[in-house]
């Protein structure tokens, strides 16, 4: 069985403001509970004028206070730009508000550009094993404390939040082995590197106190419709968007256009080439293909859907569908009512 859930980057769409984007991004999350996703993460974003999720912490607390069964949490939080007991405090909190529904999605990118880093703190000559080890003690931070420990996340101990590696090479997966912990790739973005992450990922993994098998969540952009040149036109929010943000000129998510990849240079072809080896666009039964299709090439356990598009009902109507097709592939032989509600219970 593969679960499916939600990756919402809080988009601010052009014309609008952050305040809507989060009235946006509760609304989308009520809308994914009830049709059965298992998760909903947002991500921590710094200096970008078309995400509203930077203060990542709070945004999981206001999706979780506006749900009731949903898992809700980070992917990710960039941890070195933060103190790891910052971090246990902070989500201590929210697994003592919301128990048993809270994520940790860790990454060692800063989530911006340098000089943006800098503002954060970061001194960007930190040694690639700080990442590891800051890990190591977020997980110390989250388990009971032991006699004469001086340090301690109040709250933040003994809530045991499940922690995830996150990652776009292969160093998240060789680190989420080592540490038996399941692991999120960002293939949605990066997917160059992602065959052999899987492989590295599952055949190095070994058993932890939390995970004692190994599991893997791909990160995957779908952009449905009622038809395939609905679905086409509604996707070139997205790819603007990616296209900007590559060029260094980021901003916030356009309205879509008519052909737009028409009107691209070769480069740009090429890069938005690449990310189509982990996206689905189309009609109801076109995105059901193309995500079989990948599914049986990965056997991904988990995809995390990310959608990227301007209009927020044709948002929400791509999640439904979505929704739908997961229900047909886990229960191919079942057509009872609500079993949409249900695909993701695990």
């Amino acid at each position: 069985m593969t679960h499916f859930s939600v990756l919402d980057l809080a988009p601010i769409t052009e014309g609008s403001d952050a305040t809507e984007a989060l009235r946006r991004c509760l609304d989308l999350a009520q809308h994914a509970e009830r049709w059965g996703f298992e998760r909903y993460w947002v991500a921590e974003h710094h200096n970008m004028k078309g995400i509203a999720s930077a203060a990542t912490s709070v945004v999981i607390g206001h999706i979780a206070g506006g749900t009731s069964t949903i898992r809700v949490g980070a992917g990710g939080i960039m941890l070195p730009n933060h103190a790891p007991l910052v971090i246990a405090e902070q989500f201590g909190t929210l697994a003592a508000l919301y128990p048993g529904r809270i994520d940790l999605g860790l990454g060692r990118a800063p989530g911006t550009d340098q000089i943006t880093a800098q503002a954060l703190g970061r001194t960007l000559t930190g040694d690639i094993g700080d990442f590891p080890r800051d890990v190591v003690e977020l997980q110390h931070y989250f388990k009971s404390p032991v006699a004469g420990q001086r340090v301690t996340a109040v709250p933040g101990a003994g809530t045991d939040v499940p922690l995830w590696i996150l990652g776009s090479s292969l160093f998240g997966a060789q680190l989420a082995a080592r540490l038996g912990l399941p692991f999120a790739f960002a293939s949605h973005f990066a997917p160059d590197a992602m065959t052999e992450a899987i492989a590295i990922y599952r055949d190095r993994f070994k058993p932890s106190e939390q995970s004692q098998t190994p599991y893997i969540m791909l990160g995957y952009n779908i952009c449905a419709a009622d038809t395939d040149e609905e679905a086409r036109f509604l996707r070139s929010s997205g790819l603007q968007f990616i296209v900007n943000l590559r060029r260094g000129t980021p901003g916030q998510l356009p309205p879509p256009v008519v052909d737009y990849e028409d009107k691209l240079s070769s480069a740009d072809r090429q890069l938005l080439g690449d990310m189509k080896r982990c996206e689905a666009v189309g009609s109801k039964d076109s995105v059901k293909q193309q995500m079989t299709e990948f599914i049986a090439r990965t056997s991904a356990d988990e995809l995390i859907l990310a959608s990227s598009i301007f209009d927020h009902a044709s948002r929400l109507r791509s999640y439904e569908i979505a929704a739908e097709i997961a229900a047909e592939i886990n229960f191919p032989k079942k057509e009872q009512a609500g079993e949409a509600s249900s695909i993701c219970s695990r």
